[in-house]
């Protein structure tokens, strides 16, 4: 739901929260005149941030808390899409927000490895822990336990693999940042896929957990 102005004629349209709605969205924008504000709402504001910013829209991520502040100092408490919309559209013109820079390519792709790897050990720990509770059964069905241990042993393989992308591909960006954190004598494996982590870790996309609120 789109909202062009705070102006009380002013009409809300819709676009779909996809490639082509996206683009037919940015084709009523003029990039040298329009700013665009909108809720950070993690990975479903990702693609429409993204897109803006390859058209070359000035675009601004707000947490959605201080929406919220600005809406009830408007006297507003309905929650609908089209509230949303025009409750934005004067925060904009009154507040001013910085417009958001986008991370580069690399750093979006690490980030993406990097909570992929997170969930692959989540369930890793998971299936293992399953396995563990039939284990402890009087009678372990040899069809499942072959099916779970196949499991564990993919999500390994699957984690492993990722975390090597993410160190070659942290090396292969961040060269002089990497060799900073890895120049200290250890366990070279285990130190530069830490120092991956770390790395990433400190590259911070701003999402709505840690975006200021006024």
């Amino acid at each position: 739901m789109v909202a062009y102005s705070s102006g009380k004629d002013s009409k809300t349209r819709t676009f779909k929260n996809t490639v082509k709605g996206i683009h037919a969205f940015i084709q009523t924008l003029s990039p040298k005149e329009d700013h665009c504000v909108m809720e950070a709402t993690g990975n479903y504001s990702s693609l429409l941030t993204y897109l803006l910013n390859e058209a070359g829209v000035t675009t601004s991520l707000e947490n959605p808390l201080k929406i919220k502040n600005f809406a009830r100092a408007m006297l507003s408490t309905i929650k609908t899409d089209e509230v949303d919309a025009r409750i934005i559209a004067p925060y904009r013109e009154r507040m001013r927000p910085k417009p958001y820079k986008l991370p580069s390519d690399a750093i979006l792709t690490l980030r993406q490895k990097r909570t992929v790897i997170r969930q692959l050990k989540k369930q890793h720990i998971a299936t293992r822990n399953l396995k563990g509770s039939m284990e402890a059964l009087p009678f372990f069905d040899p069809s499942c336990k072959k099916s779970v241990t196949k499991t564990i042993t993919f999500q390994e393989k699957q984690i492993k693999t990722m975390e090597e992308d993410l160190s070659v591909l942290a090396h292969k960006e961040y060269k002089k940042q990497m060799d900073l954190l890895t120049s200290i004598k250890g366990k070279a494996s285990r130190l530069q896929l830490h120092s991956s982590w770390a790395l990433v870790a400190s590259l911070t996309l701003i999402m709505p957990s840690n975006l200021p609120v006024i």
